[in-house]
């Protein structure tokens, strides 16, 4: 908890964005299924990794690879072909940030009950459910 506090004072106000936005990827799903999706088939294209993510919209899908893009977490590659052929990959970077999601992923799914538990308790003793 002392790093993390440190850490979080030494952060400058530039910095605080881009941890924010960073951030948003390992919570997004998403974000961290075109991440899974390559770690597990490698480069893949546009098609092929929109089959990975089941409800994935194409408009979403492509919004999603350019933030991912941006972030230095996955690289287009762009082979000027007609018709046109772009594939993805992910980066070391990408790959790292991976890693550091799944044990937080695998914490979750095993504490899922917990958190329904939890909620339904702060549902059934809510204040103002009880004044209806």
């Amino acid at each position: 908890m002392t790093r993390s506090k440190a850490l979080c004072e030494a952060m400058e106000a530039d910095d605080d964005w881009l941890k924010r936005e960073v951030l948003s990827h390992a919570g997004n799903r998403w974000s961290f299924g075109v991440i899974h999706a390559l770690k597990v088939g490698g480069r893949l294209r546009h098609a092929e990794i929109r089959r990975h993510l089941e409800g994935v919209t194409q408009r979403m899908l492509t919004r999603t690879l350019r933030q991912l893009e941006r972030d230095g977490l996955i690289l287009r590659y762009d082979f000027k072909e007609v018709p046109p052929r772009v594939e993805y990959e992910l980066t070391p970077l990408g790959e790292g940030m991976l890693l550091q999601i799944i044990p937080m992923w695998l914490w979750i799914f095993e504490h899922a009950e917990d958190f329904r538990q939890a909620r339904q308790e702060a549902e059934g003793s809510d204040p103002q459910k009880d004044n209806h």
